[in-house]
């Protein structure tokens, strides 16, 4: 089957059809992410995001379901309830982007009228923008001082500080566009950060996630165990969303394509972030591979702790930058 951007919408079309004639308690679904875009795939794998808003509770929060190795499914699931205050989701940093502009899939009740309006109304507008830029950095902030109290080093610590270097990254992002997409991250951070008058960001954002630079060799060495960890933690009960079996290949050829291209580099942030949400629910005896990856790009040890510093430098140039943005606007 060819596979296009157009094949693509069509079948997210057919799967909200579909879920709409089994479940009468489904309010709307939507089409976001990367398909929202004219350019989808990279490393001609992507995926396709729908959420579905359901009239009660939902019992399953996410699903991923295969449709060839390269492309599958991703699919959330939320109680109406989460939209009933529309003028607030446009100060959220996460909702409030998805909801100004999703392909509508499927609706009830005027659902997308009520909500985007009260989303749309002022969402440009300076104040909104920096609120959620603010809200992000200041999430950032408080996963970092949780950190400091932490005496033991292991996946879950890795995660919180992954946490707060995905969310300070993203306060910047919000300023000028959608968050950051996870495969995207350390290529789509340059403009964002270029766009605010922050281009040194850039250096600071991959020093985060690497003490010293490694080669594109070494960091290709790493795959092998990096997908042993993945589908064995697939496997595994309460093991996050995103690491699904239908989602190995969507992984894997981003990462040969990027480490084969001009930007290895990029494969740090997914790859590093995968691993751990993999050697979480792992045990220790099956987390050799992970350790040693966390050792090369120095985040173990007594080098962590160095990072933990570059990262609260890194949250004080972020707030500056808020700060005096706020200032010129009269804010």
């Amino acid at each position: 089957m060819r596979i296009t951007r157009e094949t693509l919408i069509r079948i997210a079309k057919e799967t909200a059809q579909k879920r709409a004639l089994s479940d009468p308690g489904l309010v709307a679904a939507y089409l976001t992410g990367s398909l929202r875009t004219e350019n989808p795939f990279l490393g001609n794998s992507t995926d396709i995001d729908i959420v579905f808003v359901h009239t009660g509770q939902v019992e399953v929060s996410r699903e991923i379901l295969p449709l060839t190795p390269e492309v599958h499914l991703d699919l959330v699931h939320r109680p109406r309830s989460d939209y009933d205050k529309p003028k607030e989701l446009r100060l959220d940093p996460w909702l409030g982007p998805e909801l100004y502009d999703p392909l509508p899939l499927y609706v009830t009740h005027h659902f997308f009228e009520f909500v985007q309006a009260g989303v749309r109304a002022e969402y440009h507008d300076p104040a909104n923008i920096l609120t959620r830029a603010r809200r992000n950095a200041d999430h950032a902030r408080q996963v970092w001082s949780e950190i400091q109290t932490s005496q033991e080093y292991n996946p879950a610590l890795l995660l919180s500080y992954l946490e707060s270097v995905s969310l300070a990254a993203n306060s910047i992002a919000v300023l000028n566009g959608d968050p950051l997409a996870e495969r995207r991250f350390l290529l789509q951070f340059p403009a964002r950060a270029e766009a605010v008058g922050a281009p040194g960001l850039a250096a600071g954002l991959l020093g985060l996630l690497s003490e010293d630079q490694v080669d594109a060799a070494a960091l290709g060495r790493f795959l092998p165990a990096w997908e042993n960890a993945f589908l064995d933690a697939a496997s595994r009960p309460r093991v996050h969303a995103s690491i699904a079996a239908p989602r190995l290949t969507y992984y894997k050829q981003v990462f040969e394509s990027m480490l084969a291209g001009e930007s290895p580099w990029s494969v740090v942030w997914p790859l590093i972030h995968t691993w751990t949400l993999s050697a979480a629910v792992l045990p220790p005896t099956r987390r050799s591979g992970w350790q040693t990856a966390c050792e090369t790009l120095g985040l173990t040890g007594g080098a962590f702790n160095g990072q933990l510093d570059r990262l609260d430098h890194f949250l004080d140039t972020i707030e500056e930058i808020l700060e005096n943005m706020a200032a010129s606007q009269g804010l």
